[in-house]
C-alpha cells in the first residue's frame, strides 16, 4: 500500500515494458505495477484483457508485415 500512496502523491513512474509496434507500446509503473497501453487515438489507457488481446494481434500482424518487407527487399537486392 505504501507504493500506491507514493504514486497518488508524486504520480506514476512509467517505463516501456513492451513495444508492440512503432506507435503502440505497453507501460508499467515501477512502483505500483499499474499497466497502460496506447489506444487507437494515441492516448494512454489502462491495459485491460481486451487491450492485451488487441495488442497481441496487432503485434503478430506487424511482425508478419516486417518479415515480408525484409524478404521482399532481400529478393529485390539479389536481382
Amino acid at each position: 500500500m505504501p507504493t500506491k500512496l507514493y504514486c497518488d502523491f508524486f504520480g506514476h513512474n512509467y517505463e516501456v515494458t513492451k513495444k508492440v509496434t512503432n506507435h503502440v507500446k505497453e507501460y508499467t509503473c515501477k512502483c505500483c505495477k499499474k499497466q497502460l497501453t496506447t489506444n487507437s487515438n494515441g492516448k494512454l489507457t489502462e491495459l485491460t484483457p481486451k487491450f492485451q488481446e488487441i495488442n497481441s494481434a496487432l503485434e503478430r500482424i506487424y511482425n508478419n508485415r516486417m518479415m515480408r518487407l525484409k524478404q521482399k527487399s532481400l529478393s529485390s537486392s539479389i536481382c
